[in-house]
């Protein structure tokens, strides 16, 4: 089985920053100290009138593939990861092709909400052990601000839009994904959801009267599931690859909220590693938070040729996703 690894990333944000008090004039009950203390979030960007999701997602996906060095033409496969697509049909990785290029490329989303760019990794590596010589682009793009109850706080402070991707193909040893994963725990479904417009409760004036096409989310049973779900994941995937907390050089979770996240670290013991963290200034951007501050500290030289990085995302389902790698750079 070949190795495989990440040959270039890429990320995109709108333009239109939403800090603390420009949410505060919108959403009831909150200032921007309360915000900030509670989340550690500063601002989001919010996508544009004539922005959807394929359009963040095309951004990213060519930063990526100029990094990588590679051609849109020669992708095999494209993977969208998103739960905010541009319309329930067809899938935004269609939309996406089309804008890149990108025409040799199978093309199709998956939906497993803020888990899904390690999903798509996982993903990807299963494509490539199948064709070797394959290259995959994994987009993760979302945007939140669509579906966002601006009445409901615990919510509405928490999002932000925004697009990260990465290149895969095959890497010299000993580079490349070394492990992953992947879980979902489906008895905990009701954690996070938007109610209406699918087959079970299609829309109507009534759903949209009662506020069901709306993001909701349990918050206080989300903490508890990931402060209790994710460090055992991530603990099993580092012992089965034979790797110690120590060793990891970078973590790179999905940036949910700040709070959450140095529970998590302090619980998996990796207060060792480098934490990158982009939700100061972008919120939660879904499943492209993880991989957004990828490429930040990408692009920032801060991950370094055979540093091992650990990768979580974890989001509605519920679901977690973890993958260890040894980062290469071929550049």
């Amino acid at each position: 089985m070949p190795r495989v690894g990440i040959l270039g990333t890429g990320a995109y944000v709108p333009e239109h920053e939403v800090t603390n008090e420009d949410l505060m004039r919108r959403v009831s009950d909150t200032t921007p100290e309360w915000i900030a203390r509670k989340t550690l979030i500063e601002a989001r960007r919010f996508a544009g009138p004539e922005q959807a999701t394929s359009d963040l997602a095309t951004a990213a996906a060519r930063q990526a593939l100029e990094r990588a060095g590679v051609e849109a033409g020669r992708l095999d496969y494209l993977i969208v990861s998103t739960s905010t697509g541009d319309s329930p049909q067809p899938p935004t990785a269609s939309l996406v092709q089309h804008a890149l290029g990108a025409h040799r490329a199978a093309s199709f989303d998956i939906n497993v909400v803020c888990a899904g760019f390690v999903f798509g990794l996982a993903l990807a590596q299963s494509l490539i052990a199948v064709r070797p010589d394959a290259l995959v682009l994994v987009v993760a793009a979302d945007v939140y601000s669509r579906i966002l109850d601006f009445d409901d706080r615990r919510t509405a402070i928490l999002f932000g839009d925004g697009a990260g991707a990465a290149v895969l193909g095959a890497v010299p040893e000993p580079y490349g994904l070394i492990d992953t994963e992947l879980v979902t725990h489906g008895d905990a479904h009701d954690l996070i959801h938007v109610k209406a417009g699918g087959s079970r409760l299609p829309a109507s004036a009534q759903t949209v009267a009662d506020g069901d096409h709306f993001f909701r989310m349990n918050g206080r049973g989300v903490r508890d599931f990931v402060i209790a779900g994710v460090p055992p994941v991530l603990s099993g995937l580092l012992a089965r690859a034979g790797i110690t907390p120590e060793q990891v050089r970078h973590f790179v979770p999905h940036q949910a909220n700040g709070m959450m996240i140095r529970e998590l670290v302090e619980a998996a013991g990796l207060s060792s590693a480098r934490t990158h963290l982009v939700l100061d200034r972008l919120g939660n951007t879904g499943s492209a938070s993880a991989a957004i501050a990828l490429d930040q500290a990408a692009r920032d030289g801060e991950i370094k040729d055979d540093d091992l990085v650990l990768l979580a995302g974890f989001g509605g389902g519920m679901s977690v996703g973890a993958t260890i790698l040894r980062w290469y750079d071929h550049h």
